[in-house]
């Protein structure tokens, strides 16, 4: 599809792949071993506090499915009932573009892409692994961070923006990375979609002890993008599976996919409930790899009880909701329905690229926006994305 627009392309949903010193490198020497790689039968394994994790089947990226592999599987499904290998084909070795920021600009020309928000893979799954010591998570995060900086930057000549991860479980502590990314260039951050782990328990991010951070996240204008992760529902899928397995993204179940999106649900849900979102009515939320099935019902459902209670609200939920919510939907889904549904201005592209789950030509989106007016195309692919994150298209756009 390159070179066949004459709009901006700005991507919402890129990934890089994680070198095995991603965590390590730069984690202080009295943390040495919380993060590490051991041989198992032939193949490394991520180990995380002495727990070996098979949540990514190859940590290393080595080698990788290749990107859209899965395309066939959401366009028709998977009436013959094939198992995940089948369905993800060959692997590939991963490529320089996976790694590296230079390599990748030089895909993105070859792809047709302006911009692109770049979020890490296997960093999601550190915060749940360790939610039973805040004070690690913040010690961790941070070393990743910093070898995010060193190998990507923040913004790589104004045309990749890779996402800094924030965690909020001592508040003091997230500012500080908030104000240390934002230093060096940050204009948006990944926060789990998940309850805040704490010496206490966890709890909302929508509560009031967190204002002071999304104070600051408005004071700087930066966009919090909320990706799909482990949020740890697993532990409450394991009630009624009878076991205490771990969330293996690659080898999902039935059960467990029917409740795949209840993380992102109840993030919104607290934002807007615990008042967060009417405290800071200028906070910017993008909502990344989560579809948008939830959409709709959770707005059924906050209009019926904002008919029932409006005095546990500062005002109408649903509203709120079209104010801050920003949503990158799946490509297989409505996409007209979504803009319909919560202002076209709210609706993002982004392709998961080079994830098997997302699109080998990520450009290809424009498909799926067939029969939507020109000005809704440009918003959606790119300009709506542009705005909040105040990033100007390029002479050529």
């Amino acid at each position: 599809m390159a070179g066949k627009h004459d709009f901006l392309i700005f991507d919402a949903d890129n990934h890089l792949y994680e070198t095995e010193d991603a965590f390590t490198k730069f984690l202080p020497d009295a943390y040495k071993g919380v993060v590490d790689y051991v041989d198992v039968r032939g193949r490394k394994k991520i180990v995380i506090r002495g727990q070996i994790s098979q949540y990514i089947p190859n940590p290393t990226f080595e080698v990788v499915a290749r990107p859209g592999a899965m395309e066939e599987y959401y366009r028709v499904g998977n009436p013959d009932g094939k198992d995940r290998r089948a369905i993800f084909g060959e692997p590939m070795k991963a490529i320089p573009a996976f790694r590296e920021p230079g390599a990748r600009l030089e895909l993105m020309d070859e792809q047709g892409i302006d911009h692109t928000l770049m979020f890490p893979t296997l960093a999601s799954l550190l915060e749940e692994r360790m939610r039973d010591d805040p004070e690690l998570i913040h010690v961790v995060i941070h070393a990743l961070n910093e070898w995010i900086y060193e190998t990507w930057r923040f913004d790589y000549e104004g045309r990749i923006f890779t996402t800094p991860v924030i965690s909020l479980p001592i508040v003091e502590k997230a500012i500080e990375e908030l104000e240390w990314v934002v230093e060096r260039g940050a204009k948006a951050v990944l926060i789990r979609p998940a309850p805040v782990p704490g010496f206490r328990g966890s709890r909302s991010f929508g509560l009031p002890e967190f204002d002071p951070f999304w104070e600051k996240v408005v004071e700087h204008d930066v966009v919090v993008g909320m990706h799909s992760s482990d949020s740890g529902y697993e532990r409450y899928a394991n009630d009624w599976m009878g076991n205490n397995s771990e969330m293996l993204p690659f080898k999902p179940e039935a059960f467990r996919m029917l409740s795949a999106w209840r993380p992102i649900e109840d993030s919104v849900s607290a934002l807007v409930c615990h008042g967060a979102l009417s405290r800071f009515p200028e906070l910017k939320v993008a909502v990344i790899e989560n579809g948008s099935t939830w959409v709709e019902p959770l707005l059924r459902n906050m209009a019926d009880l904002w008919k029932k209670m409006p005095q546990d609200f500062a005002e109408n939920p649903v509203d709120v909701v079209k104010r801050n919510i920003y949503i990158s939907p799946f490509w297989e889904e409505d996409l007209l329905a979504l803009g319909e549904l919560i202002g076209v201005d709210h609706v993002l592209f982004g392709s998961d690229y080079p994830h098997p789950e997302g699109l080998a030509d990520p450009v290809s989106y424009l498909e799926a926006l067939q029969g939507a007016p020109e000005e809704d195309v440009r918003k959606i692919m790119g300009g709506n994305l542009a705005r909040l994150m105040n990033v100007a298209a390029p002479v050529s756009a």
